[in-house]
């Protein structure tokens, strides 16, 4: 279903005469790390797999110098805006799409369901599906719309964890966006970007589903999180060391916000945020300035609140629920 184009991993590593090379996977894909080994090994390269959890382009394993002479990320397009040097190379993962034919008639099934202006996004894996059901779509007098992300998206109607620009530049004239894709992931991005429905097809099994009762639920909790905040005398500021995900100007602020409200901040910077590595620290809330879904996803596993930027501003009185903004990492370009 998805080709990992070993052929072109063993020809980049004879341009560049490599001896050895680092392979980093999403966990997904660590199911065929063995596999991708076995084939560079076979070429005449050393391999080291990195066992580290890997959350996304932005999480490029930045030591990678140290144990080989060069890098192989699968699953992720690169951050265009992102700088790696010439040793990493970024295998994009993609369906096979050769017979597209239970896309186009699930496609024409669930047409009827979908509003006239529709906005399509996808993640890399099904970003070539985009063109094939845009193509269904406008043969049944749909009009399509295919955004134009900023310069941490590669392609058009792309979306990631933490970027939803491409849908954001087409909103005003969408109706809804149909995402294709499997899971709640990455929908959930757009979801809480745009003030649109989203919808969400499924190329394998061609089913159509809502997300808005996940968004809707994961709103609650933000709200309760923000409510307990309140009461906080003291926030650990987060910041991510990861090249991708690193903010500190927006750390600063916050910092700077939440001292001028009177109250105790601090700011940590840390590899790998989990709820075992913040135990340690005598504070009241947390607010992660690192990537957005640790906040939005993830809170129930943490003790204490972990707040994103914008619901810290709430937290302390500077903002209110009616400007209430989900927290997206953006170009800085």
């Amino acid at each position: 279903m998805f080709d990992l184009r070993l052929d072109h991993v063993t020809e980049w590593i004879r341009e560049k005469k490599l001896s050895s090379v680092a392979v980093q996977l999403p966990e997904g894909l660590k199911i065929r790390a063995t596999e991708i080994a076995d084939h560079i090994v076979s070429n005449g390269a050393n391999v080291t797999i990195i066992g580290d959890p890997c959350y996304g382009a932005c999480d490029i394993y930045a030591d990678h110098g140290k144990i080989s002479d060069g890098l192989i990320h699968f699953g992720h397009s690169p951050i265009p805006e992102m700088p790696v040097n010439g040793n990493v190379l970024f295998i994009e993962v993609f369906a096979d799409l050769r017979d597209s034919g239970n896309i186009t008639e699930g496609i024409r099934k669930i047409a009827h369901s979908l509003p006239e202006n529709i906005g399509l996004l996808a993640t890399v894996q099904y970003i070539d599906a985009i063109d094939i059901i845009k193509n269904v779509l406008e043969s049944l007098g749909k009009k399509v719309l295919i955004g134009k992300g900023d310069k941490r998206i590669k392609y058009d109607g792309q979306v990631i964890g933490c970027n939803c620009s491409a849908a954001e530049s087409v909103m005003n004239e969408a109706d809804c966006f149909l995402y294709i894709g499997e899971g709640d992931f990455h929908p959930l991005a757009a979801a809480f970007g745009v003030g649109k429905e989203i919808k969400v097809f499924n190329p394998l099994n061609c089913e159509l589903r809502s997300v808005d009762d996940v968004r809707d639920r994961i709103l609650r909790k933000r709200f309760a999180a923000t409510e307990k905040a309140k009461d906080a005398d003291s926030f650990l500021v987060i910041v991510s060391s990861k090249t991708g995900q690193r903010r500190d100007a927006i750390a600063n602020d916050i910092m700077q916000k939440i001292t001028s409200a009177g109250k105790k901040a601090y700011k940590v910077i840390m590899n790998e945020i989990t709820p075992d590595s913040l135990l340690p620290y005598r504070v009241d809330a947390y607010v992660n300035t690192a990537c957005p879904r640790l906040a939005m996803d993830d809170s129930a596993r943490y003790g204490k609140p972990i707040l994103t930027p914008q619901e810290a501003e709430i937290a302390i009185g500077l903002r209110n629920w009616n400007d209430y903004e989900f927290d997206v990492i953006r170009s800085e370009l």
